[in-house]
């Protein structure tokens, strides 16, 4: 039996399948409002067969977007938006839903993707940025503004503000984003955070931030909820944050009742050196797993069903997420379980689809 097709306990929600659908941000949001653009986007992802599908990065204030476009969920409007849409999923789909929710740091205010990318000023029609300390992304940047306890308090408060929306719109699943160079990875790493104060310095003052959102909207979300963080374990720079400051912070996440761990990398720095090979990031999944007994979830250049199947198999990860590689087949799930001999959850209106030799693929309507 295929291990990537059995099925997995997350917290006390039980998955169909090992595969995790990674949130991917689609910029395409209008004043932090979900559009028809997510409703297609998230609707056929969510007929794929994958366990589990995240919603992009959300935004938990509108300073802490990437860009004006982004998905937000901070007030009764940006709320009202995305429960439109999640309520059109779930007529066709009962796939699991997940959200990641996230505050840019001093990433925030930048042009789309697809038009550049470059950091908007104030004066262009963006918005100042804030940080643990005023050192920019990069030289071309602005430097962000320096964070003070009023405004982390602030911020802090965001994202139990918004996690009590994700859990009253029904998603299932709720991550912290303290990743690619975002605000809470920016707390993490020695080499964007250089603060003089208690949450400065050493590695247990610069866990502190970070630790203490996990544990307020841990503690402002139901027990049984899962709530995860997506990390990066590494800077891919010297002296920057590492996969021995990885293990650490995972083990006092495992303290406040993590659920699991959403395992990347870099995204601080544009001095870093990333070895982009196929699953280059599964190693530092497979560390966290076994030293610290949390369970993990792996990304990061797995395209192959053969991949994602001894990744699980091995015990190097519980779960695996495909990003890029589902945009580009969104039926990823349905040729893997044709490949490794499994089966599949699709509505009734598919069924007729699988080639000649496959007719066991479905399981049932969704």
């Amino acid at each position: 039996m295929s291990q990537l097709f059995t099925p997995y306990a997350l917290g006390r929600l039980n998955l169909e399948n090992r595969i995790v659908i990674a949130p991917m941000c689609q910029y395409s949001a209008l004043q932090g409002q979900a559009t028809d653009w997510h409703l297609i986007h998230l609707g056929h992802l969510a007929l794929s067969g994958a366990g589990l599908l995240f919603i992009e990065a959300t935004a938990v204030t509108p300073q802490g977007r990437i860009s004006q476009n982004d998905l937000g969920l901070w007030s009764d409007g940006t709320e009202k938006a995305l429960a439109r849409v999640i309520e059109r999923l779930r007529t066709y789909s009962n796939m699991p839903l997940a959200i990641q929710l996230a505050h840019a740091g001093r990433k925030a205010s930048t042009a789309l993707p697809w038009t550049g990318g470059g950091q908007i000023s104030p004066e262009e029609g963006g918005w100042e940025t804030c940080a643990p300390s005023p050192l920019p992304w990069s030289e071309e940047q602005r430097p962000p503004v320096a964070l003070d306890r009023r405004g982390m308090t602030e911020i802090r408060q965001a994202f139990v503000d918004a996690a009590i929306r994700a859990h009253r719109l029904g998603i299932e699943v709720i991550e912290l984003h303290a990743a690619h160079g975002y605000l809470l990875h920016q707390f993490l790493s020695p080499l964007s955070n250089q603060r003089d104060d208690a949450y400065g310095g050493s590695l247990e003052n610069r866990l502190r931030y970070p630790l203490e959102v996990f544990e307020a909207v841990r503690e402002a979300i139901p027990s049984g909820v899962p709530i995860g963080i997506r990390i990066s374990a590494t800077d891919w720079i010297a002296g920057g944050w590492d996969i021995g400051q990885s293990l650490i912070l995972a083990e006092a996440l495992k303290q406040l009742d993590c659920n699991f761990i959403h395992v990347s990398s870099g995204g601080l720095s544009p001095l870093q050196q990333i070895p982009a090979v196929p699953g280059f990031q599964v190693t530092f999944a497979e560390r966290i797993r076994h030293e610290v007994g949390v369970p993990t979830i792996a990304v990061g250049l797995i395209t192959e069903p053969q991949q994602a199947e001894g990744i699980v198999a091995s015990g190097q990860a519980d779960l695996v997420a495909l990003a890029r590689g589902i945009l580009y087949n969104p039926r990823w799930p349905w040729h893997a379980a044709a490949t490794l001999g499994g089966q599949v959850i699709a509505p009734p209106q598919y069924w007729r689809s699988p080639p000649v030799g496959t007719d066991s693929l479905f399981t049932g309507a969704s």
